[in-house]
């Protein structure tokens, strides 16, 4: 497949990951809170044990289904993760906000703050974390 070809599939490809990371970062949370009772009472280490599991996963499948970059791997996960860090510092600030002070239950919370996380990832990772060198 040429260069041009692969670019003009990446949205496409882009979409079905953001798919199957949507789905796992959307159910892996719940499912942690629902199959490990002590979670429930302790739902920050849940979402913590959810991020770092999701972020792995997540990198992984736009490294090399998405974007099919070769090498640089730390540099990558650095520009990858650094998105995510600051969106995770400001989901660590906002999901207690909204679980204690406005009584939403964090599942539901958590998804309308995975929703909207959505919509920036596209660019930053296509024009910072896995774009072309050289």
């Amino acid at each position: 497949m040429s260069g041009f070809a692969g670019k003009q599939e990446r949205p496409l490809r882009f979409l079905v990951a953001g798919g199957i990371n949507t789905v796992l970062g959307l159910s892996f949370y719940p499912v942690l809170l629902w199959a490990v009772p002590l979670m429930r009472a302790h739902y920050m280490v849940a979402l913590g044990i959810a991020q770092v599991v999701c972020l792995c996963f997540a990198f992984t499948l736009h490294k090399f289904a998405v974007f099919r970059t070769r090498g640089h791997i730390v540099r990558e996960f650095a520009h990858f993760a650094s998105f995510y860090l600051f969106n995770y510092a400001v989901n660590w600030a906002a999901l207690p906000l909204l679980v204690e002070g406005a009584a939403i239950p964090p599942a539901i919370a958590q998804t309308g703050f995975t929703l909207a996380l959505i919509v920036g990832s596209y660019f930053w990772h296509s024009r910072v974390t896995f774009r072309p060198r050289g």
